[in-house]
């Protein structure tokens, strides 16, 4: 089974893990603005990236689907349904609901693209004009996480379908001309240990947000780290029960942010600020500024803010840009205040 329940209490605490700040940040920011497209999460194992993924979809509010769909579709939203299922809204049927817990999915490295796009029953669709459908990952994936640890080890051309459906919202499975396509949107989150190789620039360049994530380095906090893993493990229930209320806290900022995000706004001297930071640092293109733009938004929603920053520019960049850079230093640029 390739999908987690979140629901389970047995999911270590998003608000229990030891620092790792900006790896959390990176993926609160993520769920507050989806449209960032993902996060790159890069560093050495045991650094809590796993336990960061499966325990943020805890903080996320319960969603509405229809029963029964596979393509998890929004049941208030025609734009955001499968195709059977908005011709059976249009024709006035009543679409069975219930809510549940966002998910994570699960993409393994040795998944084949047409496990991850679905496949399509060709003779099925020649002989009698049917379209049989084989849901793949990124059908259960929508509006929900799609994790895929070691992203840097999977075939390239599975990598370029998951940021090509990432950034679309939309997945296509075609055969011979006959071609089926369902919403896809979720967020894409990726880790990876650069000494086992890299990921191509273009491809990097399709993630949103990229962080470095490293050991921690202080004899106390290591301590701590070993303590809370060790009760966690005792008895996973009661250590969720200890952090519940933090976690309640969590979830309710959380949601608070999401619902501002869509009213903050940026000045034009913002909107400037961002273009110059790009261009001092030679970045090819105009998605990091459109991404430094989204990612600051975010950070002023989360911040309870209606209007973006300079220092949320700031922030914003030192999340957006280094993946992107081909010129100086990040921090030479930068400078101290960037991290």
């Amino acid at each position: 089974m390739v999908s987690i329940d979140t629901a389970s209490p047995a999911v270590y605490p998003f608000v229990a893990i030891v620092g790792q700040e900006t790896l959390k940040q990176s993926l609160i920011l993520n769920v507050v603005n989806p449209g960032l497209s993902g996060v790159l999460i890069r560093g050495e194992k045991g650094t809590a990236k796993s336990t960061a993924v499966r325990a943020l979809a805890d903080l996320l509010p319960e969603i509405a689907v229809v029963e029964g769909d596979p393509f998890q579709s929004d049941p208030a939203d025609p734009r955001g349904m499968a195709p059977e299922v908005r011709a059976r809204f249009a024709a006035g049927e009543a679409l069975p609901v219930r809510r549940r817990k966002v998910r994570v999915v699960e993409l393994p490295i040795s998944a084949t693209e047409d496990r991850v796009v679905g496949t399509l029953d060709l003779e099925t669709a020649l002989k009698e004009g049917r379209k049989t459908i084989e849901p793949g990952l990124l059908a259960a994936a929508n509006r929900g996480l799609l994790y895929v640890d070691e992203v840097n080890l999977l075939d390239d051309h599975v990598v370029d379908v998951l940021l090509d459906s990432a950034a679309m919202g939309v997945n296509t499975i075609e055969r011979e001309g006959i071609s089926f396509s369902h919403p896809a949107r979720f967020t894409l989150i990726g880790t990876m240990n650069p000494e086992e190789g890299d990921l191509r620039p273009q491809l990097l360049d399709r993630f949103g947000l990229c962080v470095q994530v490293e050991g921690l380095t202080t004899p106390a906090e290591r301590v701590e780290v070993v303590k809370r893993r060790a009760a966690y493990e005792d008895d996973p229930d009661a250590f969720a029960a200890r952090w519940a209320e933090e976690t309640a806290q969590l979830r309710d900022k959380v949601a608070a942010a999401i619902a501002l995000c869509p009213q903050v706004t940026a000045s034009d001297a913002i909107l400037f600020a961002i273009a110059e930071r790009a261009l001092k640092l030679g970045v090819d293109g105009h998605r990091s500024d459109i991404v430094m733009l989204k990612a600051a938004k975010a950070l002023a929603a989360w911040g309870g803010r209606e209007e973006v920053t300079p220092a949320d520019v700031e922030r914003a960049a030192a999340l957006a840009l280094p993946h992107r850079m081909r010129r100086k230093p990040f921090e030479e640029i930068l400078g101290p205040h960037a991290a």
